[in-house]
């Protein structure tokens, strides 16, 4: 999209002193932090919102937690509180990282966006060194973990204000050229326009008609009823949650998604483009990213709709589709190295309710990295399922979300955190986090992107390293009681990110360089730092973005078993 003229950017007026108090502590502090840990005895189904940091910074490893090659076991015998791969703690660290978080609010807060003097979101990037397109604009994926950062330090009022916005604009009218949007849709992003003569501002929203590709996001209002869920957690207000117009967007959303057709699984359908990846990558079909947000929104569209006539019949459609989504992934997205022999050893063409190969996926398409990749004790769930078709790849954001919606079950979440660890060249390397592995290249790349000079191998949505994505990390890492692994990311990315002003992603096989087309302060790469560090120094925060594991959507079946003695 073009640069508009006259777009309304401004930071807030409030001086938040308070802003940086969290991560001050004394020499006392210190000296606690580097005593040896008493071994406590915690049951992992208690609710991390019961759960104290002191608890969580000292919680043993699960007893049948199998992988003894890795640095959570060397942690574990030294008595360590940190990962023994970890940049040993000192005083000087610590006063840079306060230099750090500093700069990252004060870049956060310059990135915020007002409308008729309240503030509504933050903008995409605020870097004057290259044109704007459409970086100026506020993206609803983009803000949620400003909103959270926010949330977590006190400031829940730019959140109301964002969500009662963007509330109001998915009832406009939507249309690409002929063709009407659903009423449900919420758009990618909106931007203000003063009109410095009548002195007046307005909203102007983007649902995908500007976008490239012209494809409508399908994640948006998925992160927002996350977003609404995660501001009711925090301020314990249920007001904004309960107001008419905020259940009729609910069952909007979901009405989308709820809807008879054709497919015979529970899983949605979807465009390439239609999320964080939004340009062509060969994610179209049954994106893991957009079933986890899927998931996570349909179980947190449960806490929040009331139980009138409306609410109910929404959620008793939302009940029934849970329990086959949970089980269609768990049992068909997943794998690991039984799941994966046993792929290696499908017979195809079968046919009749006792086919073992329901989706008549041919063994030779498996990819030869994946053999290689898959660590003895670990496992992830696959970027797509779909006829004939298993995308293998693995992408960072779904993962993620699957652990914190409890889509992932328990042992699941350990696996992931398995290979994580297992692959950490790969996956972290220098600057978290990849965004998918692996990266496509020469002819695969020619005709899945489409020759895309953005999505060359390891750059961009190709394999690129995106800062952002270490409030996923973190957040997934704290639930499966392994908070070492996201503090040692955060530990090597974080002087580097101040130094380079942010960066939007950065390129390698390492994520060494940053990024050929990165924009500088990019305000999700800004938020998600901060989010990463707030969650840490206090892990109850973990309770807006985190839900526990329903029991009853528990399978039956396990189909894959790398975690069992």
């Amino acid at each position: 999209m073009s640069p508009t003229r006259g777009v309304a950017v401004n930071g807030g007026t409030k001086n938040h002193e308070s802003s940086s108090s969290i991560f001050e502590f004394d020499d006392s502090d210190l000296t606690r932090m580097l005593e040896k840990p008493r071994p406590l005895n915690i049951e992992r189904k208690r609710s991390f919102d019961e759960r104290s940091f002191s608890e969580l910074s000292i919680a043993s490893p699960h007893p049948f937690y199998r992988n003894t090659d890795n640095s959570s076991r060397l942690f574990e015998t030294m008595g360590s509180i940190h990962s023994a791969f970890s940049t040993p703690r000192s005083y000087q660290p610590r006063v840079e990282t306060h230099v750090v978080v500093a700069d990252a609010w004060a870049a956060l807060r310059r990135s915020l966006v007002n409308f008729r003097g309240q503030p509504v979101g933050t903008i995409a990037a605020l870097d004057h060194s290259t044109e704007e397109l459409n970086y100026d604009q506020v993206f609803v994926r983009d803000f949620v973990p400003s909103a959270l950062a926010f949330l977590m330090n006190g400031e829940p009022e730019i959140v109301k204000n964002f969500l009662l916005k963007t509330l109001r604009l998915q009832s406009w009218e939507k249309k690409v050229d002929n063709f009407t949007l659903g009423a449900g849709v919420m758009p990618a992003s909106f931007k203000v326009l003063h009109d410095p003569v009548r002195n007046n501002e307005t909203l102007i929203a983007d649902f995908g008609e500007c976008a490239i590709g012209r494809v409508a996001p399908v994640d948006s209002g998925f992160w927002w009823i996350i977003l609404l869920r995660a501001y009711t957690k925090s301020t314990g207000d249920t007001s904004l949650a309960e107001r008419a117009e905020c259940q009729r967007g609910i069952r909007l959303i979901l009405t989308l998604c709820l809807s008879e057709g054709f497919d015979t699984f529970p899983t949605l359908l979807c465009a390439d483009g239609c999320c964080m990846i939004d340009r062509r990558m060969g994610i179209y079909g049954y994106p893991i990213e957009i079933q986890a947000l899927f998931f996570m929104a349909l179980r947190c569209a449960l806490l929040l709709l009331k139980q009138d006539e409306e609410g109910k019949e929404c959620i008793d459609q939302i009940v029934k589709r849970l329990h086959a989504l949970s089980f269609h992934m768990r049992n068909y997205f997943w794998l690991d190295i039984k799941q994966l022999n046993d792929i290696y050893r499908y017979k195809t063409e079968e046919y009749s309710h006792t086919a073992v190969n329901k989706f008549n996926v041919m063994p030779d398409s498996l990819p030869d990295w994946v053999f290689d990749f898959m660590p003895k004790y670990g496992g992830y769930f696959i970027g797509n399922v779909s006829p004939a078709r298993m995308d293998f790849r693995w992408f960072c954001l779904g993962n993620c979300v699957a652990i914190l919606s409890s889509l992932a079950t328990q042992e699941q979440g350990w696996a992931i955190m398995d290979l994580i660890e297992s692959r950490w060249d790969e996956l972290v390397g220098e600057m978290p986090l990849k965004i998918c592995y692996p990266a496509m290249e020469s002819h695969e790349w020619r005709i899945v992107t489409g020759c895309d000079p953005k999505n060359t191998a390891w750059s961009y949505h190709n394999g690129g390293s995106w800062p952002v994505l270490l409030w996923l990390l973190t957040a997934a890492c704290i639930k499966c009681g392994r908070p070492q692994l996201a503090r040692r990311a955060i530990e090597q990315a974080e002087m580097r990110l101040m130094q380079d002003h942010w960066p939007e992603y950065y390129d390698g096989k390492l994520g060494r360089y940053m990024g050929k087309q990165a924009r500088k302060n990019q305000t999700w790469s800004i938020a998600g730092y901060l989010v990463s560090k707030m969650m840490l120094e206090d892990p109850s925060h973990l309770g807006m973005i985190s839900l526990e594991e329903d029991k009853q959507m528990k399978p039956q079946i396990k189909r894959s078993a790398s975690w069992m003695c």
